[in-house]
């Protein structure tokens, strides 16, 4: 096990002298200021920590540390570096994932000609300078300031421009706003599993009589109804944001190593019980029809959830997509770190936060005008939880979609489950966007 990561606590520090050193605001936009608060923020000794990925990465790919990007120390791995003047590929990972969910795919693409690079977002695995407390001020983590991360870290390594933006999960949404804000550094973007529903829009003609739009359920009040069904039920996002949700998992009685393989398990094609289909609207009795790891019982942490879906014995000695080598990976560095900062995301990256749909509302009637395809797993209910998300995405959202592609043989981890169709079809997109 890693030596536990060395936390530096910094007090009597306030928000403006936290966020100078960590946001450059974009011009125009002013982050009100608050009260001073307690950081505790994240740094690591590397040279206490073993080789990242513990032996399992594939050849021709390092890991490396980048430092000065937008207030931290961003490790990284980098795959197709040896020859400079490559374009680059910048692959966002999701939720409870890693910079490590891509090492099946970068050969791939480095090996098309591309200078590959997927980096520990904010609040994950060896990247460093972010607050793990639950209480951490949550503008670094918003959705701006996560654009701005990726757009430091393609400039440090010597990129005006990126050929191709990937996010999976988590990592999609930052994808998505980052083609849409910065179209000219991202020149074009692959979302998988997470569909990308556009900026929200404000109300419209209203002088003139237009009625105000109806406001979207919140997750509350989703909840709320979820609570009557029987047995109850709580949404996954609205848990997965509470004080209690780290250490859940982290502790989790069954130890993490088990946690995830069951949590992997129970959202991949190896599930028979995963057959998505989409949902009329966004109801209780609708969104009832979701699996327990996204609808879950109203009773029951995560990590008992979890504990349900535990493969047998010869079922993990088989699987090949995510072997106990690289589940010791995830278990390793998510011990070494908690889920905490993570956790973020669900707090101000998803949901009806007021200050992060404030921040989107700024792109209010932009789309996304680079080539895009969507990307995802047949067995995949990430597609459908949100009803009506994929018909924006393909409507409105993105205006030159190529391509929506669902995989045999996939869930959630569609990259990890299936590498060879998912390489195969960046590849060509890559190839056909450059002709474009």
């Amino acid at each position: 096990m890693a030596e536990k990561a060395r936390v530096e606590t910094i007090t009597n520090r306030s928000r403006r002298v936290f966020l100078g050193t960590t946001t450059a605001g974009l011009a125009g936009m002013a982050i009100a200021q608050g009260t001073a608060v307690r950081a505790a923020i994240v740094r690591t000794d590397f040279s206490t920590l073993p080789p990242y990925g513990n032996g399992t990465l594939p050849s021709g790919i390092r890991s490396r540390q980048i430092a000065s990007v937008n207030g931290m120390t961003v490790h990284i791995l980098e795959a197709g570096y040896e020859t400079p003047g490559r374009p680059a590929v910048l692959l966002l990972h999701g939720f409870p994932e890693l910079a490590y969910s891509w090492r099946k795919v970068m050969p791939s693409l480095a090996a098309a000609g591309y200078h590959v690079i997927a980096p520990d977002q904010r609040g994950y695995g060896r990247t460093l300078g972010w607050d793990d407390s639950y209480d951490a001020d949550p503008d670094p983590f918003r959705i701006l300031n996560m654009t701005r991360d990726a757009i430091g870290l393609v400039y440090a390594l010597g990129h005006r421009s990126v050929a191709m933006v990937v996010g999976h999960d988590a990592g999609a949404p930052v994808a998505s706003w980052a083609a849409l804000i910065r179209p000219d550094i991202f020149r074009s973007v692959t979302i998988m599993s997470s569909p990308f529903e556009g900026a929200p829009a404000l109300p419209f003609d209203t002088a003139n009589g237009a009625p105000l739009p109806r406001p979207a359920i919140t997750d509350d009040e989703l909840d709320a109804e979820l609570a009557k069904l029987h047995p109850p039920r709580k949404y996954y996002q609205n848990y997965q944001r509470t004080r209690g949700a780290n250490d859940d998992m982290l502790h989790a009685p069954q130890g993490l190593h088990a946690f995830f393989r069951a949590y992997y398990f129970s959202k991949s094609a190896d599930n028979k019980g995963n057959n998505p289909h989409p949902l009329k609207a966004r109801t209780a009795g609708e969104m009832a029809q979701i699996p327990n790891y996204y609808v879950m019982e109203k009773d029951k942490g995560m990590a008992a959830t979890a504990a349900s879906f535990m493969p047998p014995a010869d079922y993990i000695a088989k699987c090949k997509w995510l072997t106990e080598a690289e589940v010791d990976v995830y278990a390793s560095e998510y011990g070494r770190t908690g889920f905490a900062g993570a956790l973020q995301g669900y707090r101000v990256r998803r949901g009806s936060d007021p200050r992060s749909i404030a921040e989107m509302h700024t792109f209010s009637g932009r789309a996304i005008d680079v080539p895009s395809q969507f990307i995802a797993g047949k067995s995949d209910w990430g597609v459908y939880q949100t009803p009506g998300a994929v018909d924006k995405m393909r409507s409105t959202a993105c205006t030159h979609m190529v391509g929506f592609h669902l995989l045999d043989g996939a869930g959630h981890w569609v990259q990890q489950e299936q590498p060879e169709q998912v390489s195969t079809l960046l590849v060509k997109f890559l190839h056909d966007s450059a002709k474009a």
